[in-house]
């Protein structure tokens, strides 16, 4: 297989091959991009948009966020929960149907870095029952709150354990075991409550074996990525090796994947059974660091020969491009980058640097990245564009913006 055709597979299975919606995007849109992208990363950061939103964005066009809201944190009657929040590939909105492939990972706390926790179980047993306790009477509900109707009143005086850091740890933990899980959101604070006041009884009902989670979570981390390397499959939902390894092969045994060899790949690839090639891939789309098509860095490297590091903790004078950039996708290749800022106080998407990738064609970027950026804008509400200084394209995209 060419590299260009990986390209196109890969793409295709992340849904930017999909033709986008003509009236309004609903549910089953939204329904439709998890089918290729299998779940959405969380992340605090809410420079431009937070990582959540922007996927649907970038598949969909422009959408109300509530969209996402309701189908994650609400508890209307006529509109149920699609989806719910737990450790996926990081902090990951999933299907709520592949809450339970993941209760193997509930038992050990969540992950190996969050094992260390357990001793809050052993320490103080009385600690993690009176969260417990107090999330039944109380929740959905946010640590804060809780330390504060735990450490006060007639709870006064409990023992010299319980402080606002022990109260976060003892919710995350336990949050980690699947003991909790997210009621709802208040702005972007979780607000815990128990699992039978969120999830259908079905899915809290069924657990199955350890090895049939973990196949059926490399097989959609396979659908997702449409070709890739046994990394790959494992990174997406951050497995070990033994298990990645274990359910690629008995997916190759069941004709699931099928073994490929990539030009320009040192590994050997597997592309899913279901995976389309398209002729090719047309569009634009603006890409938040966190998105499933570009967060694994090496992979995206393999694709589209495009080097890309976020630099939220480098020290800005050692940033080479900006503090939140996002990849720019024109017809099937990593064209440019631009550094966002969503200045909603002065209602303007600010591009403090904009830069174009090694040959690609200026005349046929700088129009597309500049109706892109306007569209990003409006979708955010904001009323205009402010191209700044840095970078090669930050003369011609002002002259198109203005």
């Amino acid at each position: 297989m060419s590299r260009d055709t990986a390209r196109r597979v890969a793409l295709a299975a992340q849904g930017f091959a999909d033709q986008p919606p003509r009236g309004d995007v609903t549910r089953r849109h939204l329904l439709r991009t998890l089918s290729r992208t299998k779940l959405l990363q969380l992340d605090s950061v809410n420079v431009a948009v937070r990582a959540h939103y922007m996927p649907l964005f970038s598949r969909l066009g422009a959408y109300a966020p509530e969209l996402v809201d309701t189908a994650a944190w609400s508890h209307r009657a006529r509109q149920p929960r699609l989806l719910v929040e737990y450790w996926a590939h990081e902090a990951s909105l999933i299907p709520i149907e592949d809450w339970a492939l993941l209760r193997w990972r509930m038992r050990e706390y969540g992950g190996a870095w969050r094992r260390r926790s357990r001793e809050l179980l052993e320490r103080s047993p009385e600690l993690v029952n009176d969260v417990l306790a107090a999330v039944k009477d109380l929740g959905p509900i946010g640590a804060g709150a809780l330390e504060r109707e735990l450490g006060g009143g007639e709870r006064q005086g409990r023992g010299p354990w319980w402080n606002r850091t022990d109260t976060k740890r003892v919710c995350e933990l336990l949050f980690a075991m699947g003991e909790l899980t997210t009621g709802t959101r208040r702005g972007f604070e979780r607000l815990y409550d128990l699992p039978e006041r969120v999830l259908p009884a079905h899915v809290l009902g069924h657990e199955p074996e350890d090895d049939e989670a973990i196949r059926a979570l490399v097989e959609r981390s396979a659908h997702a990525l449409g070709v890739a390397t046994e990394p790959d499959l494992r990174d997406y939902y951050r497995l070990s090796p033994s298990q990645s390894q274990q359910a690629v092969a008995q997916l190759v045994e069941e004709g699931v994947l099928e073994p490929v060899s990539v030009n320009g790949w040192r590994q050997p690839a597997y592309r899913h059974s279901a995976a389309r090639i398209p002729r090719k891939v047309t569009g634009r789309a603006l890409l938040c660091p966190f998105d499933p098509l570009i967060w694994e860095r090496s992979r995206a490297e393999r694709l589209f020969d495009f080097h890309y590091r976020i630099e939220i903790y480098v020290p800005e004078p050692k940033r080479k491009y900006g503090y939140y950039v996002f990849p720019f996708l024109l017809n099937g290749e990593l064209v440019a980058r631009v550094d966002l800022k969503a200045d909603r106080a002065a209602g303007v998407l600010r591009v403090p640097g904009a830069f174009a990738e090694p040959g690609s064609d200026l005349g046929e970027v700088v129009p597309e990245l500049a109706a892109a950026l306007r569209d990003m804008a409006s979708w955010l509400g904001l009323d205009d564009v402010v191209i700044g200084d840095r970078g090669d394209l930050a003369k011609p995209l002002r002259a198109v913006t203005r």
